[in-house]
């Protein structure tokens, strides 16, 4: 509570008396109340007046500690206005002071209040009077005020109260202008008096519709004031922008007894800084002075439409029983202070349906919270009610949440809501949406989406009901007649006749339900796919006299079954194509290298291949081996892997096969072949690229003579041990035009196994190169009696999940 307003209900005991409204009212003739001393207690009669009369004494006390609890929290709001603490603060300094006066918290509460309530009397009565010290700058605040309030007291219409306002209180501190706007019933703003502006600046201003944002609207619409330290800032529109388009604008709502009459406005020629309290609070009187001066003002009639006469509560009262809605007719309802606090049910029409149930008198001649306490809760209903009276703007809504509480039980409704002012009342309206409305709307919602049209056709009658979502499927006007049932074909595409006269027959001659699709030409030349469900209507002696039934549009689910089939067309082609492609990059990678194909027969030297296909037949991949007996006498050893899968990475690893068996005749050395290997990668097979390990075996020296581009090193397996043959450098093949390959030398002991592999026999997904390594090396170390049954073992407890091809080539040393 401010320092400057008095309490909102206060009486000589300082506890809160309880309005007239909630009175109990007794009859002249009502017997007097049963003394429970004149009834024997063992009696039940007297038991039950004891027990009676011990609930009101409990109720009276629970009442006083109530109002006691009440005052106490008043004290503690006025704590904290004049010290400017939290509430935490203002009631640890409520409980110092109680704890000093030697008093209750009441009674100390009481004084608080009392000392406020003088306060207020003092500022009211002598606003601004110089302190004990004597101040003389807030001695001519206080007689400017007091020059204001007299002249605007004493003038008769809004343009006098405006310059008696910028003469006396507003000039001085430093305003040079002030409109006087009126409030209308529609939203609009119409200038009652101004001073400072120009006659013209006046003219263009006088009138403001409804709608229209300006600074005062603004104020009017938010009811606070409104402090603007500049007007260009804003963006708003107002009376004088473009005189003062900096300066410093103020714009207060003229409220009186909860209703806005109006709006004051105030210009300054600069940047508004921050003003003290005492202005603001003389700013705020002023506006309320001008509200005064609002309530009996003649709107002229040259603005706008004709004025009309407002109804005063009897006749609204008249006009609502007139509604086929239930509607409540509320007056304003102030507590002493003037302030409003709540609305009175002046009047419940005969419609009125109570969304708890309750009857009509129940609710009439009670306050709105009274009736309906959870109003200003979740639903801001009485908001809603208090913003239409303060503005007069009306408000409408649709399913607005209602609630009631009857008897600790919350009770809700959903309801069209309509709230407008008439006069100095307030009249609302709300239509509750019943079962039958709200699965009504459901219905119609549903079909709505649906694209379902419902009708019933009478055959005895010949009567047709459509609903209006069957119109718009069959392209027609809701005042056009409907289809007969039986005229359906001719409203169909030819071919689907068929169809139409099967449904038709099996629901008019052998009575049973039925359904078809067919494609309906509409009038406006659209073609719809639709699907119509119907039923037969018996009547108690089995006889058909009626069909229901609905239509259906199907269109967007006929096109999507249309594109789905396609679809599955196109994948079953490429799936065809696929499986082609794949059995023929088989055929080619097998008839290159046979999996069970002895490569040669050298005397002194053991030779093995192994060729391993991926798992997946779509992983088919360029992985090749090569073993070869040169015109030299030499033996070509090689393993590769062409880099992708499918049918271009097996026809590039048939020309690096060959084009190496081309080279190898030569007489080079694999360094060299290698070489040249990397430009025929490069330049001549669309710059695939490719790893690779080359060998040349001497049977008559027993050494072999390696080379490597980026592939894995070969593993020498001798006696127990097993390890790879030192890296040489060499790059990838087809990664550069020209490259140069190192070559490694190797003699070999007899019992000796040289094994050379692609990537397919160790890779895995979850461990390194090294690891993977390291098992291949565990397991070779283990040789059987022959290479192949080595080869064999090594594929067996291979470790690769990548499901790729795989090649091994081996040679023993006899």
């Amino acid at each position: 509570m401010s320092m400057t307003e008095q309490p909102r209900e206060s009486s000589a005991s300082g506890l809160r008396p309880e309005p007239a409204a909630y009175a109990p009212r007794m009859a002249a003739d009502d017997p007097e109340p049963l003394d429970p001393a004149d009834v024997p207690v063992t009696s039940p009669v007297g038991r039950l007046a004891a027990t009676v009369e011990r609930l009101r004494r409990e109720v009276h006390t629970a009442q006083a500690q109530a109002e006691g609890r009440a005052v106490i929290e008043m004290a503690k709001g006025i704590l904290v206005e004049r010290l400017g603490c939290g509430p935490a603060q203002a009631a640890r300094q409520l409980a110092e002071l109680t704890e000093q006066a030697k008093v209750t918290p009441l009674e100390f509460a009481v004084e608080v209040i009392n000392q406020a309530a003088r306060d207020r009397v003092a500022e009211v009565t002598d606003a601004f009077l110089s302190t004990a010290t004597g101040n003389a700058e807030r001695d001519t605040t206080a007689l400017r005020l007091r020059t204001a309030e007299s002249g605007a007291l004493a003038a008769n219409d809004a343009q006098a109260v405006a310059d008696s306002l910028l003469e006396h209180a507003l000039r001085p501190l430093g305003a040079v202008a002030v409109a006087v706007w009126a409030a209308g019933a529609d939203g609009s703003l119409t200038l009652a008096g101004s001073a400072g502006f120009s006659p013209a600046e006046a003219t263009r201003w006088r009138y403001v519709p409804p709608g229209v944002a300006t600074v005062a609207r603004r104020s009017l619409m938010e009811r606070t004031g409104q402090w603007f330290e500049s007007l260009a800032d804003t963006g708003l529109p107002t009376i004088g922008r473009n005189v003062y388009p900096a300066g410093g604008r103020v714009a207060m709502p003229a409220d009186a007894g909860g209703r806005i009459h109006g709006v004051l406005e105030i210009a300054w020629p600069a940047p508004l800084t921050p003003q003290p309290p005492q202005v603001v609070r003389q700013v705020d009187a002023l506006a309320e002075l001008c509200a005064h001066t609002l309530e009996m003002y003649a709107f002229p009639q040259e603005f706008g439409p004709e004025p009309r006469t407002l109804p005063d509560t009897a006749e609204l009262m008249d006009l609502a029983d007139g509604l086929h809605d239930p509607a409540l007719v509320l007056v304003p309802y102030a507590d002493s202070s003037g302030q409003l606090v709540d609305f009175r049910i002046q009047h419940v029409n005969s419609r009125f349906l109570d969304p708890a149930g309750r009857p009509r008198a129940m609710i009439n001649g009670a306050l709105l919270l009274e009736a309906y306490p959870l109003a200003a809760g979740e639903s801001e209903l009485f908001q809603r009610v208090e913003r239409v009276y303060a503005t007069g703007e009306p408000f409408r809504a649709r399913r607005m949440q209602l609630t009631a509480l009857v008897d600790q039980v919350t009770l809700a409704a959903v309801a069209d809501t309509s709230i407008s002012r008439h006069g100095n009342s307030v009249l609302l309206i709300w239509r509750i949406e019943d079962e039958t409305a709200r699965l009504a709307s459901l219905l119609q919602h549903a079909q709505r989406l649906g694209r379902i049209g419902g009708f019933e056709e009478n055959l005895l009658t010949g009567e047709i009901t459509w609903n209006d979502q069957l119109f718009h499927l069959h392209g027609r006007s809701p005042a056009s007649t409907p289809v007969p049932l039986e005229e359906l074909p001719a409203h169909a595409h030819p071919d689907d006749a068929v169809a139409l006269g099967r449904f038709l027959r099996t629901v008019l001659h052998h009575r049973r339900p039925a359904s078809a699709a067919f494609r309906l030409q509409r009038p406006d030349g659209v073609t719809r796919h639709i699907r119509v469900v119907a039923e037969p209507a018996l009547n108690a002696d089995g006889r058909l006299f009626g069909v229901r039934g609905a239509y259906q549009d199907i269109s967007a689910q006929h096109w999507t079954e249309v594109a789905l089939a396609a679809t599955r067309d196109q994948l079953a082609h490429t799936e065809q194509q696929a499986t082609e492609r794949n059995r023929l990059t088989l055929q080619l990678q097998h008839a290159i290298m046979p999996p069970e194909q002895t490569p040669l027969t050298v005397p002194g030297l053991e030779v093995a291949v192994r060729y391993r296909p991926a798992e997946t037949e779509h992983l088919v991949g360029g992985d090749w081996y090569d073993a070869v007996l040169l015109p030299s006498g030499l033996v070509l050893l090689c393993v590769g892997d062409v880099a992708g899968h499918g049918i271009e990475a097996a026809t590039s690893m048939v020309v690096l096969r060959n084009a190496l068996r081309g080279l190898a005749v030569t007489g080079a050395g694999p360094g060299q072949l290698l070489s040249w290997l990397n430009i025929v990668a490069h330049h001549l097979t669309g710059a695939v690229t490719a790893t690779a390990v080359c060998a040349l075996y001497d049977p008559d020296r027993l050494t072999l003579r390696w080379a490597r581009a980026g592939h894995l090193p070969p593993v020498l397996v001798r006696g127990p041990e097993a390890a790879p043959l030192p890296l040489v450098n060499g790059l990838l093949l087809g990664a550069i035009p020209e490259a140069v390959y190192e070559e490694a030398e190797l003699q070999f002991a007899p019992e000796d196994t040289l094994l050379m592999y692609t990537d397919g026999l160790i890779e895995r997904r979850d461990r390194s190169v090294e690891e993977s390594l390291t098992h291949l090396l565990s397991t070779a170390r283990t040789a059987p009696k022959t290479l192949d049954q080595q080869l064999d073992r090594l594929l067996t407890y291979s470790k690769s999940d990548t499901d790729d091809d795989t090649c091994i080539v081996g040679i023993r040393v006899a």
